[in-house]
Formats: C-alpha cells, sequence, structure tokens
C-alpha cells in the first residue's frame, strides 16, 4: 500500500516529514510512504516580510489544493504556520506529540539575551518576536531575516546580524542545539502559537488514511494546540500581528498563557487563564477576549488600519 505525504522542501520539513514516515511504516509492514515536495508561496517570495506577503497559509495553500485534488493523501505541517480556518473537506486528524515549544537565541559571541551589547542587531521573520524582544530591550536593533534554519544562521557568519531567535524544536529536528546560546522560557517570550507541534492534515472522508496515522496522535499536544488556536482564532490574529500563546497541562487543568503587542515593543496586553482540558477551545476564546478587553482590540485594530493604508510594518 502506498501512501503519499505532501511536505515543503526545506530540509526542517523534511525532517519532520520524514520522521512520520519512518514511524508509519514501521508501525504498518505492508506501507510504503513517498514524500511528495511541494513549493509553496512563502517558499517562493523571500525578499519580503511574511507580514507583507499574505500573513498565515502561505506555507501551506499549496499542500492543501493538493490533497483536495488527490494528489497526495495527508500533509504534515508546523502547526504555527497552519490558519485556524482549513478548506472544506480537510482536517487536521493527528496531532504528535510536541518538541520544546520555546524561542532560542543563537548570538555570534556567546551572550544571553540580558548580556547582548548595546544597540545589537538580531535578526528574525517574526513580528512576535521582535515585538517582545523590544519590549525586553528597547535598545536591540531588529532586521527581518528569511529562509531555512541554515539560511538565518549563515547570517551571524557573515555578520550581517548579531544573532537571531529562532523555534527551538526547529533546531532540535536538525540536530543544531548545540549552537543555541539560550533557550528563552514562556515567561521571557511567549511562543508562537502551536510552536513546536506538527499536525497531520487529511481528507475528512479518508478514514483509510486516518487509521495509518492514528497511532501518532498525542492528546495532550492536542489539547494544548486546540487552546491556543482558539485564542488565535477568536483574536483573528496571524503573521500580521504580534500574538502570541502558551498552553500547558498542570495538575489536572490546561493553563494558558496569551499576548497581544504593538509591533515596537512599547505595549504588551497579556493574560493567563486556566481551566478543564476537556474544553480547550473555551479557554481560548475567554482569554482571547479578556485579551481584547483590556487593549489588545486597541492595538490590533491599529496594525490593521496602518496596513490597510500601505504602511510596512518595522
Amino acid at each position: 500500500m502506498m501512501v503519499r505525504i505532501g511536505t515543503r522542501g526545506s530540509p526542517l520539513a523534511l525532517a519532520q516529514s520524514e520522521w512520520v514516515q519512518r514511524h508509519v511504516e514501521s508501525r504498518h509492514k505492508g506501507v510504503r510512504v513517498e514524500l511528495v515536495r511541494i513549493k509553496t508561496k512563502g517558499d517562493r517570495i523571500l525578499d519580503s516580510p511574511l507580514s507583507m506577503v499574505g500573513g498565515k497559509g502561505l506555507f501551506v495553500k499549496e499542500i492543501e489544493d493538493a490533497l483536495l485534488h488527490g494528489a497526495v493523501d495527508a500533509a504534515v505541517h508546523s502547526m504555527k504556520d497552519v490558519p485556524t480556518q482549513l478548506p472544506g473537506g480537510l482536517g487536521l486528524r493527528v496531532f504528535p506529540e510536541r518538541e520544546d515549544a520555546r524561542d532560542a537565541l543563537v548570538s555570534a559571541g556567546g551572550e544571553g539575551l540580558e548580556d547582548l551589547p548595546y544597540g545589537a542587531r538580531i535578526g528574525t521573520s517574526s513580528l512576535r518576536r521582535g515585538a517582545q524582544l523590544l519590549h525586553r530591550r528597547p535598545d536591540l536593533k531588529v532586521l527581518s531575516i528569511r529562509g531555512n534554519v541554515e539560511t538565518r544562521l549563515g547570517k551571524i557568519v557573515s555578520r550581517e546580524v548579531d544573532g537571531v531567535v529562532l523555534a527551538a524544536a526547529g533546531l532540535r529536528r536538525l540536530g543544531l542545539a548545540d549552537r543555541v546560546t539560550q533557550f528563552l522560557s514562556p515567561d521571557e517570550l511567549v511562543p508562537a502559537i502551536g510552536q513546536g507541534a506538527l499536525g497531520i492534515e487529511m481528507r475528512l472522508n479518508d478514514d483509510a488514511t486516518w487509521r495509518l496515522f492514528r497511532f501518532l496522535n498525542h492528546e495532550a499536544t492536542e489539547i494544548r494546540v486546540r487552546a491556543e488556536r482558539a485564542l488565535l482564532k477568536e483574536l483573528e490574529g496571524g503573521c500580521q500581528v504580534p500574538v502570541a500563546g502558551h498552553a500547558v497541562l498542570r495538575d489536572g487543568r490546561i493553563v494558558l498563557k496569551g499576548l497581544v503587542a504593538e509591533l515596537d515593543g512599547s505595549r504588551i496586553v497579556s493574560g493567563e487563564i486556566s481551566g478543564d482540558p476537556a474544553h480547550p477551545e473555551r479557554i481560548g476564546t475567554d482569554l482571547a477576549r479578556t485579551l481584547l478587553d483590556e487593549g489588545g482590540r486597541d492595538i490590533l485594530q491599529r496594525i490593521y488600519g496602518a496596513m490597510e493604508e500601505g504602511a510596512v510594518p518595522p
């Protein structure tokens, strides 16, 4: 039996899809898994900030089109790239156990965030990271950089930046954890929605494929990601705005931290909520509404208004 997985062609995307491939083939001896590389809009446009070229969906739409047309049977996504609204007929049906959700700093001189020299240049493709970095260190020069993990790390070697902030999960999956100068806890830098988690998307009417993959589902990861994505959905956020969220399961409860920030980090609206893990979407929605009422709505309206007028985020 042949099963085709749609994946981006970056080293990280391939490493993630190959992990799924190995586990499925090991579990089901009569199944062969083929990886189908698909180039997305986000892979093609590398000379503009993510916030200015379409927001969420940049790294999944073409793969979802392949799913809908039957060219592939499943897709392995980084959950932080997946919009909260999926095309009709598709669903995220399997969530493997989450990797490290934290952000990680790689600096040229081995300094941690607080010890970076005044005015240090930090590269990131994320408005969320940039806003939180500037909130902690207003003196930093945050530069927008694109490209795969190796390309971003290369900008340190070429002295274009003094450091970069990346997802710890990606560095670990690529065997590059030894490059990390400092892992930034969720209290120091709230991660992106779904960061460190994978989601396997399939056609909702394809139970045969789901039965092959369902052993990979990790219930705690699914609960955490569902809460975070409900937060994002209610905030109507994406790559264009600095929104963050991170959920954990603690003492039989789900604890969700959320954040909305000004682009320049001058103001951050944050909060935390806990509740019954049987209702993760309710937890995410409730926290989002609190953040909106406490000032997040004004921040988001201002950012989206500026974008409609053609203002480019820093």
